[in-house]
């Protein structure tokens, strides 16, 4: 409805009432006392025909040709404006509904997600209906799948994570589906994303994804902004307790056991981060870490040491989404607080806040990722310091062990504004 708060119509139809009214009056006196009173007199003669003073008084026929004039008038705006609308692609139904999201939106808390995977891009999709102030800082040291195979051909990031959000964030479904669309067939082309090749194409045409970036956010019409952590292709190197060393983040889960993961670095260590990332984090209300895998997706953006720096310098609250469930090979035996020591010690500071799922994963649920090697993460034996820090909400989707979208967004929402 027009009148909905927040749209800001209500004011210009109050304008617009008021000043018709003074219109009207000052149009009377103008007729009445300059040069057009003699017309004015023998409409007004005229107008009189129409009724008799026994019947109706003389001043309810003035009264039907002004309301005919408005509702002509409100008529005429009616239709100029659906015209104007079909004309930019809108539809005149739903303007309303758009008009009063996106006023709403650019209102919305500035928020920082930093990590990858799906655990992000779902994030984002929950997101995207409370605030267009979010900024996606997206982990790109992927060397598996059609984004490895991107990387090794062009020298270039790894694209897939980045598709992924940028998707999320979409304001156009069937555009958000194309960018996800693997293709089944086609030499070359088998096993690549549509995503995933347009931004190897931009890339390429640009001369890097850096200088691209505005021209991606143009095309991909998204809510919000995705950066990689950093346009440099680096490598992702885990460090075991045993003392060997993996390179490669698709290989941690088939090779950190029966060891496990001590430190994780980037090779070449100093990537550079866009500015535009750094600049995001310093006028950032939230900063979110998560969710998503430890290792391979929170931890390698933090290892970017400009955005390091820039989370450690922020006056914004920093928030970690815990994992529900331990991840079989790179968190295999590893506790919610060694998880939680793991961030600290690679970014340098404490999240404020470690936000936790509170509705119980369904027991069959349960016993089909402990066959997997999975178990839930949870508080037990945690420190006084870590629960002063716990913040629960129902975060999951039914029958899974995942964090439904909707619900994380509106408990990360729901934290933010209690900030502001």
């Amino acid at each position: 409805m027009w009148l909905e708060p927040g749209i800001g119509v209500k004011r210009w139809l109050a304008l617009f009432a008021a000043c018709t009214l003074v219109g009207a009056v000052g149009f009377l006196h103008f007729t009445w006392t300059g040069p057009l009173h003699f017309i004015a007199t023998r409409w007004i003669l005229y107008l009189n025909n129409f009724t008799s003073p026994e019947v109706l008084p003389l001043y309810v026929v003035g009264i039907g040709v002004m309301a005919l004039a408005l509702a002509g008038a409100f008529t005429a705006i009616v239709m100029l404006n659906r015209s104007m609308l079909r004309g930019t692609g809108t539809a005149p139904e739903t303007a309303v509904d758009l008009l009063y999201e996106r006023r709403t939106l650019t209102r919305g808390a500035k928020v920082v997600a930093v990590g990858g995977g799906t655990g992000l891009s779902n994030l984002l999709s929950g997101l995207k209906v409370h605030t267009r102030n979010i900024t996606a800082v997206v982990t790109v040291a992927d060397d598996g799948g059609s984004s490895g195979r991107l990387r090794q051909s062009l020298d270039m990031v790894a694209p897939g994570d980045l598709t992924d959000c940028y998707a999320a964030l979409s304001d156009s479904p069937v555009l958000a589906r194309l960018l996800l669309h693997r293709f089944g067939r086609g030499e070359g082309l088998e096993g690549h994303t549509f995503g995933n090749l347009l931004l190897a194409t931009l890339s390429e045409e640009r001369g890097g994804l850096g200088t691209a970036m505005q021209d991606i956010h143009d095309v991909l019409r998204v809510r919000g902004a995705v950066f990689p952590a950093t346009t440099q292709p680096t490598t992702l190197v885990a460090q075991l307790g045993d003392g060997r060393e993996i390179r490669g983040e698709s290989q941690f889960a088939s090779l950190v056991n029966p060891s496990y993961i001590r430190r994780v670095q980037l090779d070449p260590p100093g990537v550079p981060a866009l500015p535009q990332v750094t600049e995001a984090i310093r006028d950032a209300e939230l900063i979110v870490l998560g969710p998503g895998s430890l290792y391979t997706s929170i931890i390698p953006v933090l290892l970017v040491p400009e955005i390091s720096q820039a989370i450690r310098d922020s006056a914004a609250p920093v928030l970690y989404i815990a994992s529900l469930m331990t991840e079989p090979g790179e968190t295999t035996g590893l506790s919610l607080e060694g998880h939680v020591h793991a961030v600290v010690g690679h970014l340098g500071r404490m999240p404020d806040w470690v936000l936790m799922n509170s509705t119980p994963i369904a027991p069959d649920v349960r016993e089909r990722y402990r066959a997997e090697g999975a178990e839930v993460l949870s508080l037990d034996g945690a420190s006084r310091d870590l629960k002063d820090r716990a913040r629960f909400a129902p975060l999951l989707q039914p029958g899974t062990a995942r964090h439904d979208p909707a619900a994380l967004a509106s408990a990360i929402v729901g934290l933010t504004s209690r900030q502001r």
